[in-house]
C-alpha cells in the first residue's frame, strides 16, 4: 500500500501553512526522541514495556494531547485502564491470545530492531509473543512525523504478518490502533467536556462500533481547546473501519470487532485469518488541530488525505 510515502497534503485548506523546522529524532536507549524545532514532540518508548507507544504527544500551542497516568502521577486524572498508554497498536485476540490488556497472562509486542530511523521517520519489527514468550506473529511499522503551524500529524502503517504459521486476529472490540486523550476531553466524567464526531454523522456515545472513514475527539485542555482525527485510509481491509471511541477518552480503529460491536453478526464476523507468510496492512493517520472538527477542517483534511493516497 506505501500509504507511508504519501505527503500530508494541505494545499487550498486554512491548514496550508509553512512547516515548522525539521524533524530530529534521536535514539536513547529504550526511547526514541522526536523533536520539531529543537522542542520535544513525542518519545516512542520501545524497550521494558508490554507493547511500544508514543507518550507524550504534544499539540498545537505546546498542550499535552494524551492521558499521563500511568507514566506519570498527576492530580485530576483517571487511573483506569493500565494499557492505555499514549498512542500505540494492539489486539486483544491473536490466535486466542490477549495482546491488549495488561492483565493475567497476556502477550507483548517486543521491539525487534529498527529498520530506518532518521528524517522524521521510525521503521521498526516487532514480535508478537504469548505470555510465555511464544512466538505469535510478527509486524514491521513505518511511523512518520509531520509539523505545519497549525496542525501536527502522526502516520502509522503496519504490516501485520503470520510468520510463525497460520494466525487470527479475533473478533473483539479489545483494539487496535488507538490513543488515550486527557480526561478533560472525555465526553463523560468528571470535568469531562468532549465531543466525538464521526463523518458518517454519529455523534459523542453513538460513534461506538460505528462505520467511519474518519472521527474526530476534541475538547478542552489546559484552556485550549483541541482536537485529534483519525483518518481510516482508503486501501484498509474493511475500509471503513469499526470505531472503538469511549465517551472516558479511548479513542480507536478496530476493523476486527464486527460481532462484539454488532451482536446481531455472527460470532467471529470480525475474525481476520492470515495463511502462513501472508501479510496485511493497515494505515491511519493523526492529525492533532485546533478547535473542533470544523475548526480543524478535518473532513477537507480527509478529503485531502484520500487524494493522495490516489495519486501516489
Amino acid at each position: 500500500m506505501n500509504f507511508i510515502r504519501a505527503a500530508v497534503l494541505l494545499v487550498g485548506s486554512a491548514a496550508a501553512v509553512a512547516a515548522a523546522d525539521g524533524i530530529v529524532l534521536k535514539d536513547a536507549g529504550g526511547k526514541v526522541r522526536v523533536e520539531i524545532g529543537g522542542e520535544l514532540f513525542t518519545e516512542y518508548h520501545y524497550q521494558d514495556v508490554a507493547r511500544p507507544y508514543l507518550y507524550p504527544l504534544i499539540g498545537p500551542g505546546g498542550v499535552g494531547m494524551t492521558r499521563n497516568w500511568p507514566m506519570q502521577q498527576t492530580t485530576n486524572e483517571t487511573t483506569d485502564h493500565v494499557h492505555h498508554k499514549g498512542l500505540w497498536y494492539a489486539h486483544g485476540n491473536v490466535n486466542g491470545v490477549d495482546c491488549w490488556s495488561e492483565q493475567k497472562a497476556f502477550g507483548k509486542t517486543l521491539h525487534e530492531k529498527f529498520l530506518a530511523l532518521g528524517e522524521g521517520v521510525i521503521r521498526e519489527r516487532c514480535k508478537w509473543v504469548d505470555h510465555d514468550g511464544k512466538p505469535l506473529c510478527s509486524d514491521e511499522r513505518t511511523i512518520r512525523f509531520q509539523a505545519h503551524s497549525a496542525v501536527r500529524v502522526v502516520d502509522f502503517e503496519i504490516t501485520l504478518i503470520a510468520s510463525e504459521g497460520p494466525v487470527t486476529f479475533g473478533d473483539t472490540k479489545e483494539g487496535s490502533m488507538a490513543i488515550r486523550l486527557p480526561a478533560t476531553m472525555s465526553v463523560k466524567g468528571k470535568g469531562a467536556q468532549g465531543h466525538i464526531v464521526t463523518s458518517a454523522g454519529q455523534r459523542d456515545v453513538a460513534a461506538w462500533g460505528t462505520a467511519a472513514g474518519w472521527v474526530d475527539y476534541s475538547g478542552p485542555v489546559e484552556g485550549k481547546v483541541l482536537g485529534v482525527a483519525i483518518f481510516d485510509a482508503p486501501q484498509n481491509p474493511r475500509h471503513p473501519t469499526t470505531w472503538h471511541v469511549r465517551d472516558y477518552g479511548l479513542f480507536a480503529a478496530n476493523p476486527f470487532g464486527l460481532h462484539d460491536f454488532d451482536k446481531t453478526k455472527p460470532k467471529g464476523a470480525g475474525d481476520l485469518k492470515l495463511a502462513a507468510g501472508e501479510r496485511a496492512t493497515f494505515g491511519y493517520r493523526f492529525v492533532f488541530h485546533v478547535g473542533d472538527e470544523k475548526a480543524g477542517q478535518v473532513a477537507e483534511l480527509y478529503r485531502e488525505f484520500v487524494a493522495g493516497q490516489g495519486a501516489k
